[in-house]
């Protein structure tokens, strides 16, 4: 193809077309150029990294010609979009590895995920994978990979798509749902076909795009095997899920299997277990912890600052039962949006009752209890309230995805006028809490008005202009999430990383436009005027729960000594230096620092030192024959490989307090 660099923009001749780079600038082209020419036009090394393309901000394949004026993206391996693409067209070739290897078998879905991919299959007979087998699906995979198959996109219609997936029925299944719902029988649907060295072919459905051919992946590797239902459907077949991961170097892959890794030994359901903190008992059900004593402390030290800190920011504590008549949840609408997520009913007295799944409604009759001015206003309310949600069992997780969900709920009730400093102070005091928590790497999503809405679109505007002052005010990186608030509120999320660098959606605000309405909230404005307020809804934490998943998993178990359950563990030496070690446990004890004692007689003094580092203790504390004549101990701080000796108990407990209060 003849590409000529474009100086001036605009192009007279019937073959041309104009295609505008990410930076602005603009070629003129042949009509039919495709973006694998326009990577070259640029230069040999993005004509050598390209994968796929965005065309008018549509994924496209190189191969796809250019036939209009268009925006042109090429994507190349080390971007978000780049690794989607590696990992879509790596998951084709795990289907064709098992296909290969595994005859009759049926191949359902496999898309790209965050950090990987995954690939849905049955196998004839009722066989099943087992983990040994990845071994053998992932050296098939390489060999096709070495064979260097090409991608080629197919285009056919319904009837056609029906015959050529003749023998494998979730394909079927996916040809016929779009069909009936939203496509005609002679609409065109597209597929592709790698080509292998013989002739032979194998043929996936999917929209694309994928890599030109299949020597340009090759650093991935297979992880698991997993259940999974056709369509997350309980009553349909239940397939065999293989999770894989795929990245744009062996570099790339080799550092996630690290995380990987790190991600496991940190696993907050592990360590849960083995440092006595909660469990799911099976009589209670799924999704449901009990705190034991530790992880109990754990949570009061997270709640007590909380509210701390809430009450000298001008919040008001209020409090709300656990269920409420389904008149109530008729109003919020939740009734009608979320009853499928909602706990059944109890039906007592005539009256029909559910627990409750959000705590805004019984917020927003608190508010509406009494007749309110302008003087009130803003009026902040605090909650720790548990809320239920019927997860399904396949979705709970650990603390990090639950059926009883502690929220520390807030809702703001201000004017439109206070709106945007209302929430720059909100999102200023979230910030401020996560950071005394450990985590201070923040992102941002400013979600905005979707197709569908309640409210006026001055309203929205608003709101969101306001939301968008908090974050510039606030300082953090942020995008723009175009038309993914929900029905009823534009909103923050605030999104934060871990120790390991994942990210995780922690803090949320939104700018309700219904529940106002809904519940008809009203006050009188300095004119005399009725009014409604803007009503801003804030979960800090979003849970308790999670918050405490992310933490133990952030922390790898050792919680700052602020927070930890236990602050000191004192090992006499001896018997005959128990009686001091009390006393120490005593001092500490009454300046309401928490320590234990693990006197002589449990064990060797070795094995109560690794027991102590085993808990992740930050001070170990040892006492001897010395120790009890000086008034001194032996301090071991966890982390540190220097223990010191003779520290006056005085000079230790000063700095133990400091460490407290700086909370570090």
């Amino acid at each position: 193809m003849n590409l000529a660099h474009a100086d001036t923009v605009g192009s007279d001749m019937a073959n041309e077309v104009i295609v505008t780079l990410p930076d602005g600038s603009q070629r003129s082209v042949t009509a039919g150029s495709t973006p694998q020419d326009v990577a070259k036009s640029i230069g040999s090394r993005l004509a050598k990294d390209a994968l796929a393309a965005r065309i008018d901000d549509e994924f496209a394949d190189l191969s796809t010609p250019i036939t209009r004026d268009a925006k042109i993206e090429i994507v190349v391996p080390a971007s978000p979009a780049g690794r989607e693409v590696l990992r879509h067209s790596t998951a084709h070739v795990l289907a064709q590895a098992v296909t290969d290897l595994y005859p009759g078998a049926r191949y359902a879905i496999g898309p790209a995920i965050d950090d990987g991919f995954y690939y849905d299959f049955e196998l004839a007979d009722g066989a099943h994978f087992t983990d040994a087998d990845l071994e053998q699906i992932e050296a098939r995979m390489r060999e096709i990979v070495k064979d260097n198959q090409s991608f080629e996109r197919d285009e056919v219609d319904r009837d056609s798509g029906l015959t050529i997936f003749s023998n494998q029925p979730f394909k079927q299944d996916i040809i016929e749902r779009v069909e009936g719902s939203e496509v005609s029988s002679g609409s065109v649907i597209s597929l592709y076909r790698n080509k292998r060295s013989d002739g032979s072919e194998f043929i996936d459905l999917c929209r694309g795009p994928h890599v030109p051919s299949t020597k340009r992946l090759g650093s991935f590797a297979l992880l698991k095997v997993a259940g999974a239902y056709w369509r997350g459907d309980e009553t349909g077949p239940m397939l065999q899920r293989i999770y894989g991961t795929a990245w744009e170097s062996n570099t790339a892959l080799k550092e996630h299997l690290e995380r990987l890794k790190e991600a496991e030994l940190r696993d907050h359901r592990r360590l849960g277990a083995e440092l006595d903190l909660f469990s799911f008992p099976p009589e209670i059900g799924g999704g449901l912890p009990v705190f034991h004593p530790k992880g109990a402390m754990v949570r009061k030290l997270m709640e007590d600052y909380s509210r701390a800190e809430h009450e000298a920011a001008g919040y008001e504590f209020v409090w709300t039962p656990h269920i409420g008549k389904a008149s109530l949840f008729e109003i919020s609408g939740h009734l009608e949006w979320y009853s499928e997520g909602m706990y059944p009913p109890m039906e007592m007295e005539g009256a029909t009752y559910y627990p409750k799944p959000m705590n805004c409604p019984g917020h927003m009759l608190i508010y509406r209890s009494r007749s309110r001015s302008y003087r009130d206003l803003p009026l902040r309310f605090f909650e720790f309230g548990t809320v239920y949600r019927f997860e399904r069992s396949g979705v709970i997780h650990g603390l990090t995805r639950v059926r009883g969900i502690t929220q520390d709920d807030s809702h703001i009730f201000c004017s439109p006028e206070d709106l945007p400093g209302e929430l720059a102070s909100l999102l200023a005091f979230v910030l401020k809490l996560l950071r005394t928590f450990g985590l201070d790497d923040f992102e941002a999503e400013l979600s905005t008005r979707p197709e569908k809405f309640v409210g006026e679109v001055s309203d929205w505007d608003r709101a969101t202009d306001a939301l968008r002052h908090a974050l510039e005010q606030a300082g953090i990186p942020y995008v723009i999430a175009e038309g993914e608030g929900a029905f009823y509120a534009p909103k923050i999320d605030v999104h934060v990383r871990d120790a390991i660098g994942r990210r995780w959606q922690l803090s949320t605000l939104q700018v309700d436009l219904a529940l106002p309405t809904r519940f008809d909230l009203e006050y009188v404005t300095s004119a005399n005027q009725r009014e409604r307020p803007c009503v801003i809804h804030r979960a800090l934490f979003g849970s308790i729960e999670r918050f405490f998943g992310i933490l133990l998993e952030h922390y790898a178990g050792a919680f700052p000594t602020w927070l930890a359950p236990v602050q000191v563990v004192v090992l006499p030496v001896a018997d005959r230096h128990n009686e001091f070690a009390s006393v120490i446990k005593n001092r500490l004890h009454s300046l309401g620092l928490r320590s234990e004692i693990h006197d002589a007689h449990a064990d060797t003094l070795g094995a109560r030192v690794r027991r102590a580092k085993t808990e992740k203790v930050p001070y170990v504390l040892v006492v001897g024959d010395e120790d009890v004549a000086a008034q001194t101990v032996g301090v071991n701080k966890r982390g540190s490989d220097d223990p010191q000796r003779g520290v006056p108990v005085d000079t230790f407990i000063a700095q133990l307090q400091q460490s407290i209060a700086e909370r570090s």
